[in-house]
């Protein structure tokens, strides 16, 4: 497990993750860092817990919004995927019904 130093807020803070995943974790490391000084400039300094508090909240309210979009774009891509379907099931329908009318016709080809 790897280690490293990241600062939030000014402050530097000793993190552990999965080896490979430093630069993920440095990234993140700083949006919220990002975050929190928003959110500082905002409302003031707090105190350093408050502050990470407000911020995590402000953050985890974002989070369950594009939770509830992504469910409801989820629900849309079922609801085209199934009228897709619907569409191509009676394209193919139409295709096989003109094929038997054309063979009827004596339009066979060869």
């Amino acid at each position: 497990m790897a280690q490293l130093n990241v600062t939030v807020n000014g402050k530097p803070f000793l993190v552990g993750c999965e080896d490979g995943q430093e630069r993920h974790l440095m990234e993140l490391a700083a949006t919220f860092d990002q975050q929190v000084r928003a959110v500082g400039q905002e409302v003031g300094q707090l105190g350093e817990t408050r502050l990470f508090l407000m911020t995590a909240l402000l953050l985890t309210d974002e989070l369950s919004d594009l939770k509830l979009r992504v469910g409801h774009l989820q629900n849309e891509l079922a609801k085209a995927q199934a009228e897709q379907a619907r569409v191509e099931m009676k394209a193919a329908a139409a295709l096989e019904n003109a094929a038997k009318r054309i063979e009827k016709m004596g339009g066979g080809g060869a």
